[in-house]
């Protein structure tokens, strides 16, 4: 008997999302960071194993959005959820949603009343809280009604998730391999370098210049005699956000790629000669020309 089936990993920003998928596959595939909004697409990360094979789908955080990018942000986020076979909804302990009834909440009207997916209630980050606590936020979400289990879990330490993801097993519909076993992701490796610098820019920039920036991948070039070389421009919205990503005499730029070259080396096992440069396309995020152009488009069902 095998086992297979697409598991989506759902909650409000900051939840802990990414980390928990990373810590599945013991391998970090999905960018993580503080700051909230940090995943923009749905990611597939695979985990392949003898009696079974899990499609995890790490999806951006449940906001109300507020321009167009956001909207694509949900698009992603809900196509997830028509995917799913199991889905794990993380939520922070101190969550004011654990004290709210949450299927009268808009925002949650997919999850718990559109949706007849089994749900598994995931309390993420217990290692800031006493157990008093997690037991308190247990029985809080149980006398909900609207989950099929409960785990109490702290995914940045892996604590309770092999626990997690044997329960996860048991609810996956029998079937075969959907994937090869030595494929962790269905998306090619530029994908992961553009999030890899992205996730650079999220932990040197403050205020809005994340938010405000989209990475493309101009040009992958694997060379079989000397470094791989990358091409990746920086788009931003305003030209003063232009003039903070690359700084007094290049310095922030040159900090920036730096930092995202380490890592993408690590990643790819390779070395690599990384060119960044910025460009500014005036209110990208609610343009749809722009955002079909970076990918943020939802395929229509065949």
């Amino acid at each position: 008997m095998h086992k297979a089936g697409y598991v989506t990993i759902i909650g409000k920003p900051n939840a802990g999302k990414s980390t928990l998928l990373n810590a599945f596959l013991k391998q970090k595939l999905s960018i993580t960071n503080n700051k909230p909004q940090t995943t923009r697409k749905s990611i597939l990360g695979i985990l392949s194993e003898n009696e079974y094979q899990i499609i995890f789908q790490d999806t951006p955080g449940i906001i109300e959005p507020r321009y167009l990018l956001q909207k694509r942000m949900m698009d992603f986020y809900r196509r997830a959820l028509d995917d799913a076979d199991l889905i794990l909804f993380l939520i922070e302990p101190d969550d004011p949603l654990i004290n709210h009834d949450m299927k009268t909440l808009p925002l949650f009207q997919d999850i718990f009343v559109k949706l007849r997916t089994k749900i598994v209630a995931i309390i993420n980050k217990v290692d800031l809280i006493d157990q008093s606590k997690t037991e308190f936020v247990h029985s809080a979400l149980e006398k909900t009604g609207l989950f099929d289990k409960i785990f109490a879990v702290s995914a940045l330490h892996k604590f309770g998730t092999d626990e997690l993801l044997r329960m996860v097993v048991t609810y996956l519909p029998e079937g075969p391999k959907y994937y090869p076993d030595d494929i962790v992701s269905s998306e090619p490796e530029k994908f992961f370098v553009s999030e890899i610098i992205r996730e650079k820019i999220l932990e040197l920039y403050q205020d809005e210049i994340p938010y405000s920036c989209e990475v493309v991948i101009e040009e992958f070039k694997e060379r079989e005699k000397g470094k791989d070389l990358i091409r990746a421009v920086i788009v931003a919205e305003k030209d003063s956000q232009k003039g903070i990503l690359i700084g007094a005499k290049g310095a922030a730029i040159k900090r920036l790629g730096e930092s995202s070259r380490k890592e993408i080396e690590e990643f790819l096992e390779r070395e690599v000669f990384l060119e960044l440069r910025v460009k500014v396309r005036q209110n990208w995020r609610s343009d749809e020309k722009f955002l079909r152009q970076f990918g943020y488009d939802i395929p229509k069902d065949e």
